[in-house]
């Protein structure tokens, strides 16, 4: 499995070169290329004054606006989910992580505390409604993992213990045919979550935690599980896409998952269009589209590709209209060659979905989400200039560096991770070639600060003082300022009309 997939995540961003993606291309979509961006977003506005469809803002109070930043495997941490923030997306999803990795610790089950991430990160507190992505293959593991997910959200007593267990404070059993057991931090070992079980516990707090008071609730504004992963490996552990071609299997996943967290939460679903393209297939989606509905999940985002398709071909737009006008009263979102924020509303005009999904292209690129918002406002949306590049390209590495200072030599760590972003940041530069033999020899924070010195420009210096010798502060190199003086934080500019726009 890739690096970008070792946590199991979903909306992979392959390189074009490894066979499993095809660079930006148009979505079949016959007609779509005649749909005037900005007319189909006052259309939007017209229809829905508040910006999102009612059934998708009454169920997550904050989300205002009909696209999303997808979970990301690899790139969607809470540094870059900031910066999308800043640039208006109004709702994010987490890096998708595996049940057992969520149940065992490590460093899947920091990601998931949002408490630490608040301390740790300037500006996390901003990263929110945000949705916890989680992915696996045992129905009980999943129940377990989405309560702790709940649970990882809340700065509070966490119950996960006591609802674990039939009756709180005694083991489960050791004979042979017991199921196996999960193990906790600190060697704790608990069984399979079993929520029928804890709603008849004698003990009151071992039940449901939707009956437990105020103190429990999430930070999580919503648990999203991933059946749409197409990754091989993924595949044959029978974890995201593979339960596309076994329904019941998936069906009992959502139920689990559904029963387990706590009713205030909203449960969401990551679909593809199929597994395949054979009529049993379409089949299957079907019948697993149609369960998670009647179990009262949210919605659902739909890829419109198959699994075996991965990333490659275009996404089929047509798919999801056929969808949405079989099912219109239910929200769906769309996901799939959502490139630029013109698409975001050519796909929303074209297939009638109540919002998009923007996975890889806002990789590189969180200027999609003002661009978009400037079209719901009216305004023609302008591509960011280089000094507004430069000032989200420190913004970035600032927050990850805080996102990883956990780590040993988190300055090096950071400078080579985001070597995957400046490339993808070099789309927008007029030198883009150069960018990108730049980034991707960055080995060090100096190598970094030399890069985006050369060529975005001089890195902002701290004045000297009147007296006496440079300010106090940080060493020379990126500007430790505070994030919300950021100009990428600043009202979006627009009214102009520019040449080349992400729309044009």
């Amino acid at each position: 499995m890739s690096p970008e997939c070792n946590t199991g995540g979903c909306d992979d961003p392959n390189v074009v070169s490894s066979g499993n993606a095809t660079p930006p291309a148009p979505a079949y979509a016959p007609g779509a290329e005649t749909i005037d961006p900005r007319r189909a977003a006052e259309e939007h506005m017209a229809r829905f004054p508040a910006g999102v469809d009612p059934r998708v803002a009454d169920r997550v109070p904050g989300f205002d606006a009909p696209f999303f930043q997808a979970g990301l495997a690899g790139y969607s941490d809470a540094a870059m989910r900031i910066i999308a923030r800043r640039h208006g997306c109004p709702f994010c999803v987490t890096e998708s992580l595996l049940d057992r990795t969520l149940l065992a610790g490590g460093r899947g089950f920091a990601k998931a505390d949002l408490g630490e991430l608040h301390d740790n990160v300037p500006g996390g507190d901003e990263d929110r409604p945000l949705a916890g992505q989680i992915m696996g293959s045992d129905p009980r593991e999943m129940a377990a993992a989405a309560l702790k997910m709940a649970e990882q959200g809340a700065r509070s007593e966490k119950p996960y213990r006591a609802l674990a267990y039939a009756v709180p404070g005694q083991h489960p059993s050791t004979h042979a045919s017991a199921r196996r057991h999960l193990r906790l931090p600190g060697g704790e070992q608990l069984p399979p979550f079993d929520p029928a079980a804890s709603l008849h516990a004698p003990n009151p707090s071992a039940r449901h935690l939707a009956t437990a008071p105020p103190r429990h609730l999430s930070s999580f504004a919503a648990i999203d599980v991933n059946l749409a992963c197409p990754v091989k490996k993924i595949d044959r552990k029978a974890r995201g896409g593979h339960w596309l071609r076994e329904p019941e299997g998936a069906i009992a996943i959502l139920e689990a998952v559904r029963q387990a967290v706590p009713a205030h939460i909203p449960c969401t679903v990551k679909l593809r269009r199929a597994y395949d393209d054979t009529p049993e297939m379409a089949e299957s989606f079907e019948r697993l589209f149609d369960a998670a509905y009647r179990m009262g999940y949210a919605w659902a985002t739909v890829h419109a590709r198959t699994v075996e398709q991965k990333y490659v071909g275009p996404s089929r737009w047509t798919f999801l209209r056929d969808l949405v006008r079989r099912h219109p009263e239910r929200p769906v979102f769309g996901s799939g060659d959502a490139w630029t924020a013109g698409e975001v509303f050519r796909m929303i005009a074209y297939t009638g979905v109540a919002g998009v999904s923007v996975a890889r292209g806002c990789i590189g690129n969180p200027w999609i989400f003002r661009q978009a918002r400037d079209l719901m406002a009216g305004r023609q949306p302008a591509p960011p200039t280089i000094e507004q590049q430069r000032d989200v390209l420190l913004e970035h590495f600032r927050l990850a560096l805080a996102v990883n200072s956990p780590m040993r030599r988190a300055e090096v760590a950071t400078a080579r991770m985001m070597r995957k972003f400046g490339i993808r940041f070099a789309a927008h530069h007029p030198r883009g070639d150069e960018v990108r033999r730049r980034m991707i020899a960055v080995s060090t924070r100096e190598d970094w600060e030399r890069a985006v010195d050369d060529l975005y420009g001089p890195i902002p210096r701290p004045p000297r003082a009147s007296v006496g010798g440079p300010t106090p502060g940080p060493r020379p190199g990126l500007v430790r300022a505070p994030l919300t003086a950021s100009p990428c934080s600043s009202s979006p500019p627009g009214g102009t009309p520019v040449p080349g726009s992400a729309d044009s």
